[in-house]
C-alpha cells in the first residue's frame, strides 16, 4: 500500500510482543519507537487507537478473571488523571515532552533495575496514587504501564488475572484519552491509514506474547525488557540533541 512504512509496523508488532511478555504494556516501546517516524502528537493519537485493540485482545486472551477491587482503586484515578495529562500535553512544547519522555524511560528503567526487590504495600491508598500517576503519565507522555505494573505487583495476582486486569484498566485509559487527543487535534486524517494494520498487530502481538510467556519466565524477560527500555530512553534523549 502506498506510503505505508512497513518497518514501523514490524517494530510495532515487536513492541506489542515484548510489552505483553514483559508486563509493561506495548506503549513503553511503541511511543519512543514511533517518535522516530512521526511527530510526537501524532504518535500519541496512534498509541491510543493501537492500545484499544491491544487491550481488548489481552482481555479476551487472558480472560481468567478481573480483580474488581483494582478496577476501582487503580482504574478510576487513572481515567481521571489521563484526561488531565492529555489536556496538559497540548500546553507544553513537543521538544520538552520528547526529552521528558526519554528521561522518564531511562530513569524508570534504572529505578526498576536497581530496586528489583522493591515491594509496595497492597493498600487502597497506594493503588489510588499509583493509578493516578500511571494515568497522568499515559495522558502526558503516551505511556504509564510501567508505573501501573509496579503498583499492581503489590497485590500478588495470578499472572492471567494480572494481565487481564491491567489490560481492562488500560482500555479505560485509552478509551478516555482517545477523545481528549481527538479534541486536541492529535488524530490526523493522513495517519488513519495505519489504524487497520495496528488493530491487527494489537491482536497478533498479544497472541504471540501469550504463547511465548508459557516458555519464558516473566521475571527473566522483565529484566531484559528493562534494559531495552533504558536503551530506548537514552536513544530518545540523544535524538533531541542531534535534531
Amino acid at each position: 500500500m502506498k506510503d505505508i512504512n512497513y518497518v514501523f509496523l514490524l517494530l510495532a508488532l515487536v513492541a506489542e510482543i515484548i510489552g505483553t511478555i514483559g508486563g509493561f504494556g506495548s506503549s513503553v516501546f511503541f511511543v519512543p519507537i514511533g517518535n522516530f517516524y512521526f511527530d510526537f502528537y501524532s504518535i500519541l493519537g496512534l498509541t491510543a487507537i493501537f492500545h484499544l485493540s491491544s487491550n481488548l485482545s489481552k482481555i479476551f486472551l487472558f480472560k481468567k478473571g478481573i480483580n474488581k477491587r483494582l478496577l476501582l482503586t487503580i482504574g478510576i484515578p487513572s481515567v481521571v488523571c489521563v484526561i488531565v495529562g492529555g489536556f496538559l500535553s497540548k500546553l507544553l512544547n513537543t521538544r520538552f515532552l520528547e526529552l521528558f519522555l526519554g528521561l522518564f524511560l531511562a530513569g524508570l528503567s534504572m529505578f526498576f533495575l536497581i530496586k528489583s526487590k522493591l515491594v509496595i504495600a497492597a493498600t487502597n491508598k497506594n493503588g489510588i496514587v499509583g493509578g493516578a500517576l500511571s494515568g497522568f503519565s499515559a495522558g502526558l507522555l503516551g505511556t504509564g504501564g510501567a508505573i501501573r505494573g509496579l503498583t499492581m505487583a503489590a497485590f500478588n495476582l495470578e499472572k492471567s488475572v494480572f494481565i487481564a486486569t491491567s489490560a481492562f484498566i488500560d482500555f479505560m485509559i485509552d478509551f478516555s484519552r482517545t477523545f481528549v487527543y481527538y479534541n486536541n487535534g492529535y488524530i490526523h486524517k493522513h495517519d488513519l491509514k495505519y489504524v487497520p494494520f495496528l488493530l491487527i498487530i494489537g491482536f497478533v502481538g498479544s497472541y504471540i506474547g501469550k504463547k511465548i510467556l508459557v516458555y519464558i519466565p516473566q521475571s527473566k524477560f522483565r529484566k531484559l525488557s528493562l534494559y531495552l527500555i533504558l536503551l530506548i530512553g537514552i536513544a530518545t534523549i540523544i535524538q533531541q540533541f542531534i535534531k
